[in-house]
């Protein structure tokens, strides 16, 4: 594993060396070991949403609430 930036760019050329595919298939890997269909989900679940229309609307909903008090001297 890389220990800096230098080292993670010599383990991606290996990588990318040995299968020019490497990180797509690592991914695809992942996404079907999922079992969760949490936001990548192309599913639509009971709610009537895919899951990236979901993230984006709890992105907003998070985004709306201010983590600042609110200015006690009206000015």
């Amino acid at each position: 594993m890389a220990g800096n930036k230098i080292g993670g760019q010599k383990t991606r050329d290996k990588n990318l060396a040995k299968d020019p595919d490497f990180y797509k298939t690592m991914g695809a890997l992942g996404g079907k070991k999922s079992r969760t269909g949490g936001f990548a989900s192309k599913k639509v679940d009971t709610d009537g949403l895919t899951g990236q229309e979901r993230a984006r609307l709890q992105g907003a909903k998070g985004g709306r609430i201010s983590r600042r008090t609110k200015n006690k001297k009206a000015e």
